[in-house]
């Protein structure tokens, strides 16, 4: 009788222990809305939150994700109410803050214009004409950003890419630097048809190296290891053959946007 209630208590505490340990293992990272890499209407919550998520469970970790303004999952991840934040462009100044991730998608910045203007460009002086619109938390390229702080270009700075693609159909702006599968998605998923047709993407890409990123506050003593790990598991991940397929899941034609 004795053994057998050793047995039953010694089975109760390795499974609290589990427990416990599992419960370490949980991991709440703070994301934004951008369809198709990262958004609350899909199961999977986006081709770029399952890599990050896929690679934490390769390593051992789940991943619970909370959905809210851009700004608000900096802000709040730098101050450490977050094991962490996904995902961003690379940004010198982040680093003083976070500890960043190996790149998790490489997007493809381009932009968009509506197709009366016959828009080209080749460097940014060529903008100089243009009325651009601009989201104040994204990162675009140094160049871009320079450009405008410079007066370069007018730019207007406006809330969401919706408004963006809402306000070049208007004739308000002219152009946009967007990311091409984004741009893509919304006017697939937000727009008529008509509506769509009426803007391009011009095939020049801002940047060949835009790479995107999984950020773990520096305030949380634990990051350090969770980034090793992360990283461990998204080079696992590409190893299997997994990443290839998961980046694969963007529904835009190749050759959206550009003009004929």
């Amino acid at each position: 009788m004795k053994k057998w209630i050793s047995s039953v208590v010694l089975c109760f505490c390795a499974l609290i222990s589990t427990q416990v340990h599992a419960e370490k293992k949980v991991l709440q990272i703070a994301t934004g809305e951008l369809a198709p890499y990262a958004t609350q209407t899909r199961t999977d919550r986006g081709i770029a939150l399952s890599i990050v998520r896929r690679a934490f469970e390769l390593a051992g970790y789940r991943v619970e994700y909370t959905f809210m303004p851009w700004s608000r999952t900096l802000a709040e991840s730098k101050m450490g109410k977050w094991d962490g934040t996904a995902y961003w462009g690379k940004k010198p100044e982040h680093a003083a803050q976070f500890f960043i991730s190996e790149n998790v998608v490489t997007e493809q910045w381009v932009f968009v214009y509506r197709n009366d203007l016959k828009f080209q460009w080749d460097t940014v002086q060529d903008l100089k004409s243009y009325r651009v619109g601009m989201i104040q938390d994204y990162t675009y390229t140094p160049e871009i950003w320079k450009a405008a702080n410079d007066g370069v270009f007018k730019s207007e700075k406006l809330l969401d890419e919706k408004t963006l693609l809402k306000m070049m159909l208007l004739q308000r702006i002219d152009i946009a630097p967007l990311e091409r599968n984004v741009a893509c998605d919304m006017l697939l998923n937000s727009f008529t048809p008509q509506e769509a047709a009426k803007l391009s993407a011009f095939p020049k890409l801002m940047t060949d190296s835009f790479t995107t990123h999984l950020m773990l506050p520096r305030r949380k003593a634990e990051s350090a290891q969770r980034l090793q790990d992360f990283n461990r598991g998204l080079e696992r991940l590409r190893a299997s053959g997994e990443y290839a397929k998961l980046l694969a899941q963007v529904n835009c034609p190749t050759g959206w946007g550009v003009s004929k």
